[in-house]
């Protein structure tokens, strides 16, 4: 039955939607990749809270689906970015959802990490900021999942140059019991990390970075990178060290990272990878028995969706990967904690909702559609 869409221009389009989900197989294990999703958090529907209060998180749903894309053979990348750390999502919460996916994962066999930061702080001296990271490096590592080090807000305010940024994650990963996932977060993703390991010029910080692994390449399984640059992701694969990996966290150029090049190639720790699960771990199937066209085949395709919902402010795009896993039939409502459901416009859900149904993506379309005509019928869309 035909919806009709509102475009950036307020003008209704006709749109027929899809009626048929894409048929994927099962969730064997990855052979050539390793490959995380980042994961969102559903929040309670029914707390009385306001955007300011602690978030509070329907945590049966919540759970449920880190099992779905565990099921998929993909693995769980927790408490980050796309779980709204920092977006309504406080330490409290963080520490407790860490907890709680940890032991799903060791209960169900799934692959974990779990972002280590220091968001207990607005502000810190270095010490404060050294203090908050080891903290929550604790949590991690009693939890028994892999950690992540994250970027954090207050060492970037804190630190006075590079050598600070040295100091602190030498400090860090001289403590940690197990190799650590690094985490370079760019400013499109959070304003607040402008001009991270102590300098707004790229090849700069790239250099600083490069030495905090070079110092401790032991202790460093491999670094996620989400500064949307493809040229710059695979210039800095290169330089690393033996046996540390690339993770790449490009929400824009993901498919040709992972299928890499003569000199190497990209693992995958994304956050697109949330709403793209089931697909996104059948053409990583299809990538493990070496068929990189096939492995594109299926993912090029997705790309426009995923350049949609990271659109500027990119930091919102965890507005779109929920709304997606409500239409997909992964939770009963479109509520976000903090209130961020209200971040992004009528017409941005639609043109999701468009890209997402032509991809296949829902498991049940007409569901999808109905849920996509109420929330037209809300905002006063006559269909």
């Amino acid at each position: 039955m035909t919806l009709h869409l509102p475009d950036a221009n307020g003008t209704l389009r006709a749109y027929e939607p899809r009626t048929e989900p894409l048929a994927v197989s099962g969730g064997s294990a990855f052979t050539s990749r390793t490959v995380f999703s980042a994961a969102h958090v559903v929040a309670d529907p029914f707390a009385d809270v306001s955007p300011d209060s602690p978030a509070a998180v329907d945590w049966d749903a919540t759970l449920a689906f880190r099992r779905h894309l565990w099921s998929h053979g993909l693995g769980v990348a927790e408490a980050m970015d796309t779980a709204q750390r920092g977006m309504g999502l406080d330490w409290a919460g963080a520490a407790e959802l860490i907890r709680r996916s940890a032991a799903e994962a060791k209960a169900c066999g799934g692959r974990i990490a779990c972002g280590v930061g220091t968001d207990q702080l607005t502000a810190g001296t270095l010490a404060e900021v050294r203090a908050a990271y080891e903290e929550q490096l604790a949590v991690v590592e009693e939890s028994g999942a892999q950690a992540i080090l994250m970027a954090s807000r207050a060492l970037a305010a804190a630190a006075r140059g590079p050598e600070d940024y040295l100091e602190v994650y030498g400090h860090l990963l001289r403590q940690a019991a197990e190799p650590v996932i690094l985490h370079w977060l760019g400013p499109m993703f959070d304003p607040a990390l402008e001009g991270y390991w102590g300098s707004s010029d790229l090849d700069t910080a790239t250099d600083t970075f490069l030495e905090v692994i070079a110092t401790h390449p032991d202790k460093v399984d491999g670094i996620k990178v989400s500064l949307l640059d493809a040229r710059r992701e695979v210039d800095l694969r290169r330089r690393l060290p033996q046996g540390v990996r690339c993770y790449t966290g490009d929400d824009f150029n993901y498919p040709e990272l992972i299928a890499g090049d003569e000199q190497g190639f990209s693992h995958a720790l994304l956050g697109i990878f949330d709403p793209l699960g089931p697909l996104a771990a059948e053409a990583v199937r299809v990538l493990d028995t070496g068929n990189t066209e096939g492995f594109r085949a299926l993912l090029d395709p997705t790309v426009a969706l995923s350049r949609h919902l990271f659109q500027a402010p990119t930091r919102f795009y965890k507005t779109g990967v929920v709304f997606l896993a409500w239409l997909a039939g992964h939770q009963s409502h479109f509520t976000m904690v903090g209130g961020l459901q209200s971040a992004r416009s009528l017409p941005h859900f639609a043109r999701a909702y468009e890209l997402a149904d032509g991809l296949g993506l829902f498991p049940d379309p007409k569901l999808a559609e109905e849920r996509m005509r109420t929330l037209l019928s809300l905002y006063g869309v006559d269909q």
